[in-house]
C-alpha cells in the first residue's frame, strides 16, 4: 500500500473467506465477454470494497483482512480497468494514496509534496517483470538499485526549518495527514535539531524548510511487554506491532506514547531539491549524517541477480530483527533515472514492494480443546507440538468455530499447515490430506460444557455454540459484575475488585451466594494492598495487608440487602440471560408477572410478546430449562427477592422516577401511539421523556417510519426530522411533549 508499510495485519477468519470470496470474480473473462456493464458494476463493488478495509486499516486501526486479500481486490480491479479504461474514475483506489484523515482528533495538515504509494510484487515472478521493464526503459546494465527492508509501522512525515524540529504528521491521505507532532517529539530517536554537518551539505539556504518521510514502528520486546501489561490489567491486547504503534502515535496524551518504546527508520524527502546528493545511497548517507535513524540493511545492487540475493537474505533473517518487516523495497537508485520512470496516478514507477510470504510449518495436531469464554461461547483452540515460526516457538491456535474447523476439514491426529497472520497471530491453514490417518474422524463440538458439565446450547443460524448455566466457573466473574451494575441489581461499592477477591477466598459461586455474605466476612476480606507505615493505635505494622474493614463491608451488605426489592424486570436482566436487555426484561415482567409463570410459558407465548420475536424467545426458554439456574432462582427468592411483578407498585416507582402521574400512568391514556425522540431537550434527557412516555402507554423507538405518530424535536435534530417531514409525521417540541406528559393528550390537528 506505502512506502516501507504493509497493508494488513491479522484477519478474522470469517472475514478472510468473505474477501476472499468478493475477490473471486474473473476479470479477463469479463473483458473477453465484453460485458462492460457487468465490468462497471464489479468495478464499483470493488471500489466500494477497497476503501471499506482501506478506512478500516488507516482509520481505526483495526483492519479485518491480509494484506493478500486486500491485493486480490486491488489487482482485480487494475485488470478490469486495464480492459475497459473509460471505466477509470479519479476516486478509483488505483488512482489514489489510501488512507484516512480524522480531523476530529488531530488537527489537519498538508503535506509538502504528495505521499505516493507502492506498487507491490506478490512473488519474485512480478518482481522479474518490473526489473524487466525498468532495464527496457533506462537500458539494461544501466541501472543501479537501492534495497531497504520494508518495515511494518505506520508512515510519517517530518518537518525541519533552520535545523530545527517543527512538526510530524502522519501519512493519512497522501495529501493531509494528522498533527501528531506532540507525540512524536516523544520518540527517542528522532532529532529535534539537525547536524551542522548536515545542515552544511545542503545546497539551499538552511533557512529552505524540509520534510523527510519514514516509519514509526514498535519493536518486538517493546511490544510483548506491552501486551503483557494489558493482560495483566485485564485489557485487550494489540493484535500486532503495527497496530501496537498506530494505537500508540495516535494518543491523545503525549504521556501515554512517551511510554510505548517506539523507534524510527527514515527513508525519503518531500524533495531532493535543497540537498547536494544524487541518488538514494547518497541520502541515507546524508540522513545518517543529520542524526535520524537509518536501517542498516540496505544494500546498492548493480543487478537484478543482486536485489534477488537481497530479497532471499532478508526473507532468511526476518525473524532475527528486533522489529517486523514484510518484505523488501527495491528503488532505483539515480534520482535523474527516477525523474525520467516518473509515477502512475497512485505509485512511482521507479521502485516496487517485494512482498515476503507467510511463513509457514507443519506440526502434529494432538488435541481440540475447548475453552469458555466470558459470556459462555464456547471456542475451539488447536493445540499441536511446539513449532517455530516467524521467530517464535506456537503451540497453539484458535479454530473460531465448528464451521471453520469443517472448512478446513482440521481432525486430531492430523499433520496440519500453521503459520502467524500478520506475522503475528498464530494461524491453522489446513491438513496434509496425503499423511492423514485413515481412521481419523470429523470432530464435533461438545454437547456438554467442558467447564460445568451443562448442556450446550445451539440456537439454529448462529454459529457460536454456547453455555447458559449461571453456575458455570469460567463465566462466573463476568456474570457476577454484571448483577451488581448500575442498570442491573444497582449494588453500589461492589465494583470489579470485590468480586474478584470474593471469588479469590471462595465465598461467591453464583449471584445468589451474593445475600449469605454478612458484614464480618466482607471486612475481612484483603484488598491485596498494604500498610506503608505503622501505627500502633490500629495495630498494624508497616507491611500488613489491608482488609476491607467495617466501614465499607457495612455499606456493601446495606445495598445488598437494598438490592432486593429490585423489580422482576431488573432482575431478569440481571441474571444475563442472552437478548434480554433492560426493557426486555420489564415486558417479560409485565406480562408474565412471575418468574413461576415465566418458567411454565411456552416458547410460543414469549416469542407472542410485543418486540419479542422467536430468537429472544429461545434464549429465554434455554436458560430456564438448565437446572442450576432454577436452583439459583429458587435460593435468590429463599434469600429474600420476591420474583415477581407489582404492577401498582411498578406503576407508582415509574411515574415517582420520570414525574409522571401515578393515576394517570395507570390509565396508559398513550397506548398504541409511537413516538421518536431527536435533537437535544432541555427540561429532560431523551431517555428521561422515552421513559414517561412509556409510562404513560406510549412505545418509543429509535427510527421513523410510516407507523411513526409523533416525533418529539428538540434543537440540533437532523436526519430524523427530515425523514418526518418527508413522510408527513407529525413534528411536536419540547412544550408540546411536557403538555402531553401533564394531561396525558395529545394535540389535536
Amino acid at each position: 500500500m506505502s512506502e516501507q508499510q504493509s497493508l494488513f495485519g491479522d484477519l478474522a477468519m470469517d472475514n478472510e473467506t468473505r474477501a476472499q470470496q468478493a475477490a473471486s470474480g474473473a476479470p479477463a473473462a469479463t473483458a473477453q465477454q465484453g460485458d462492460r456493464a457487468k465490468a462497471a458494476e464489479r468495478a464499483a463493488e470493488l471500489r466500494h470494497l477497497l476503501d471499506y478495509h482501506a478506512y478500516r486499516y488507516y482509520a481505526l486501526d483495526a483492519p479485518e483482512i491480509t494484506d493478500a486479500a486486500f491485493d486480490k481486490l486491488l489487482v482485480e480491479l487494475q485488470q478490469i480497468e486495464a480492459a475497459y479504461p473509460d471505466l477509470v474514475t479519479s476516486s478509483s483506489y488505483t488512482q489514489r494514496v489510501g488512507g484516512f484523515v480524522d480531523a476530529e482528533q488531530f488537527t489537519p495538515v498538508t503535506h509538502m509534496a504528495r505521499m505516493y504509494s507502492m506498487d507491490d510484487a506478490m512473488n519474485l515472478e512480478e518482481l522479474d517483470e518490473w526489473l524487466d521493464r525498468t532495464e527496457a526503459a533506462l537500458g539494461a546494465g544501466n541501472v543501479a538499485y537501492t534495497c531497504e527492508l520494508k518495515i511494518d509501522g505506520l508512515g510519517v512525515a517530518i518537518t525541519y526549518q533552520d535545523g530545527a524540529f517543527v512538526r510530524a504528521a502522519t501519512r493519512g491521505d497522501g495529501t493531509t495527514g494528522e498533527d501528531v507532532s506532540l507525540n512524536v517529539r516523544t520518540i527517542k530517536d528522532v532529532p529535534m535539531h539537525l547536524s551542522e554537518a548536515a545542515l552544511e551539505h545542503m545546497a539551499a539556504d538552511r533557512s529552505t524548510p524540509i520534510e523527510v518521510r519514514g516509519e514509526v514502528y514498535m519493536p518486538k520486546g517493546s511490544f510483548m511487554r506491552l501486551n503483557d501489561e494489558a493482560d495483566a490489567e485485564g485489557r485487550d491486547p494489540f493484535a500486532n506491532p503495527r497496530n501496537a504503534a498506530a494505537g500508540s502515535l495516535r494518543q491523545k496524551d503525549p504521556k501515554v506514547t512517551a511510554k510505548r518504546d517506539l523507534a524510527t527508520f527514515i527513508y525519503a524527502i518531500a524533495d531532493t531539491a535543497p540537498l547536494h546528493v544524487d541518488s538514494q545511497h547518497e541520502f541515507l548517507d546524508w540522513l545518517r549524517s543529520a542524526g535520524f535513524s537509518v536501517n542498516p540493511n540496505v544494500a546498492r545492487c548493480t543487478t537484478p541477480a543482486a536485489v534477488h540475493q537481497f530479497c532471499a537474505d532478508a526473507l532468511a533473517h526476518r525473524s532475527d530483527l528486533d522489529y517486523d518487516i514484510d518484505g523488501v523495497v527495491v528503488k532505483v537508485d539515480s534520482f535523474t533515472q527516477q525523474g525520467d520512470l516518473g509515477f502512475t496516478a497512485r505509485a512511482p514507477r521507479w521502485a516496487i514492494a517485494f512482498k515476503f510470504p507467510p511463513e509457514e510449518k507443519t506440526t502434529v495436531l494432538r488435541e481440540i480443546r475447548i475453552q469458555v469464554g466470558r459470556t459462555g461461547v464456547l471456542t475451539p483452540v488447536a493445540e499441536f507440538d511446539p513449532v517455530t515460526v516467524a521467530g517464535s516457538t506456537i503451540a497453539r491456535a484458535t479454530l473460531h468455530n465448528i464451521d471453520e474447523i469443517r472448512r478446513k476439514d482440521v481432525r486430531v491426529g492430523d499433520t496440519i499447515i500453521v503459520h502467524k497472520a500478520g506475522d503475528v497471530i498464530p494461524e491453522v491453514v489446513g491438513p496434509v490430506l496425503d499423511k492423514r490417518w485413515p481412521d481419523s474422524v470429523e470432530w464435533d463440538m461438545p454437547t456438554e460444557c467442558p467447564a460445568c458439565g451443562s448442556p450446550v446450547v445451539h440456537e439454529d443460524g448462529e454459529v457460536a455454540y454456547r453455555c447458559v448455566s449461571l453456575d458455570c466457573p469460567a463465566q462466573l466473574k463476568e456474570r457476577l459484575i454484571h448483577w451488581v451494575s448500575r442498570g442491573c441489581m444497582d449494588v453500589d461499592g461492589v465494583g470489579e475488585e470485590l468480586v474478584d477477591k470474593l471469588v479469590e477466598a471462595g465465598l461467591v459461586h453464583d449471584v445468589a451466594d451474593f445475600y449469605q455474605l454478612d458484614v464480618d466476612t466482607v471486612a475481612a476480606l484483603d484488598t491485596g494492598r498494604t500498610y506503608a507505615t505503622s501505627n500502633a493505635k490500629k495495630g498494624v505494622a508497616a507491611g500488613d495487608p489491608i482488609p476491607v474493614g467495617p466501614t465499607i463491608a457495612a455499606k456493601v451488605i446495606d445495598q445488598l440487602n437494598q438490592s432486593k426489592q429490585q423489580p422482576l424486570g431488573r432482575v431478569l436482566f440481571a441474571l444475563g440471560i442472552r437478548h434480554v436487555g433492560k426493557s426486555v426484561g420489564e415486558v417479560l415482567a409485565q406480562r408474565f408477572l412471575t418468574i413461576d409463570a415465566l418458567v411454565q410459558a411456552s416458547e410460543e407465548d414469549i416469542a407472542g410478546c410485543e418486540g419479542i420475536g422467536p430468537k429472544i424467545a429461545a434464549s429465554v426458554k434455554q436458560f430456564l430449562a438448565v437446572p442450576e439456574n432454577l436452583e439459583v432462582l429458587q435460593r435468590l427468592r429463599d434469600a429474600g427477592l420476591s420474583l415477581e411483578e407489582d404492577l401498582g407498585a411498578a406503576a407508582a416507582r415509574v411515574a415517582q422516577q420520570t414525574g409522571v402521574d401515578a393515576d394517570l400512568a395507570a390509565e396508559h391514556p398513550l397506548e398504541g401511539l409511537t413516538f421518536v425522540l431527536t435533537g437535544t431537550l432541555e427540561l429532560r434527557t431523551r431517555d428521561e421523556a422515552g421513559a414517561a412516555l412509556k409510562a404513560l402507554g406510549a412505545k418509543v423507538t429509535g427510527s421513523v417510519s410510516k407507523k411513526t405518530s409523533y416525533l418529539v424535536a428538540g434543537p440540533k435534530a437532523g436526519s430524523k426530522l427530515t425523514k418526518a417531514e418527508s413522510l408527513g409525521v407529525p413534528v411536536l417540541d419540547e412544550a408540546q411533549l411536557e403538555q402531553i406528559l401533564t394531561t396525558g393528550k395529545v394535540p389535536q390537528e
